[in-house]
């Protein structure tokens, strides 16, 4: 019993660790896995893997490329390097997944979106933003109001670390008061448009206003 014991307490100190090298591993697995069960596989900290493309490819410093289009005055292209020099946020809020997991005291860094919204001029006539992602699958979309929130970012961090590709690096949306679908990961193009385009998951029947605890009637997940 004593060493059964032993092993379960040190199963528990090492489960963290093991999970953090098999990071790498789990996300290379769910990009050529077009089923999406690795989606059902523990990822760092807790994270479950999602992604609705077959693979996605890789994007750094060199090839990434955020552009800003639509309704404004002054569309343009921005670099990681370009986003990286921006001023910054911090936001540490749960994590909430309408599936029913939520990683709590999770850190977001990044440039908020209000910021990127005034450099490029929102025109008269706008209400609402739309976003793409390089997996070529996924897209998303909020008001013009609640994309100017103060807790509404272009993720360049997460935990005080760059985010990695399987957390939907090099940059991703994240909406902290929403749940976590909304935070489309891989992020590459914000179009301001007229009115709101239901998204991938509101085209299949996701509420498209997901505050938490206010739509999808989910607000009972056990915390990872």
């Amino acid at each position: 019993m004593l060493s059964m014991l032993g092993l379960g307490a040190a199963g528990l100190v090492a489960a963290p660790a093991l999970q953090r090298g098999m990071e790498p591993f789990l996300g290379a697995a769910a990009d050529r896995d077009p089923t999406g069960l690795t989606g059902l596989l523990p990822n760092g900290g807790g994270f479950r893997y999602y992604s609705v493309a077959a693979s996605v490819p890789r994007k750094g410093p060199d090839d990434y490329r955020l552009t800003v289009d639509g309704l404004v005055d002054r569309p343009g292209s921005y670099t990681l390097a370009d986003l990286r020099r921006m001023p910054r946020t911090r936001i540490v809020r749960d994590v909430q997944c309408v599936t029913g997991w939520r990683v709590p005291h999770t850190a977001f860094t990044g440039v908020t979106l209000s910021r990127l919204l005034s450099a490029a001029g929102v025109r008269p006539g706008a209400a609402a933003v739309r976003f793409t992602c390089f997996d070529g699958e996924y897209s998303e979309s909020l008001t013009l109001e609640q994309a100017r929130r103060a807790d509404v970012m272009v993720a360049l961090g997460m935990n005080d670390e760059p985010i990695g590709h399987a957390h939907g690096g090099p940059a991703r949306l994240y909406v902290a008061p929403m749940y976590f679908y909304k935070s489309a990961k891989w992020l590459s193009g914000i179009t301001v448009t007229s009115e709101v385009r239901p998204g991938y998951w509101e085209e299949r029947g996701y509420d498209i206003d997901a505050w938490v605890g206010r739509s999808n009637g989910r607000d009972d997940a056990p915390t990872v």
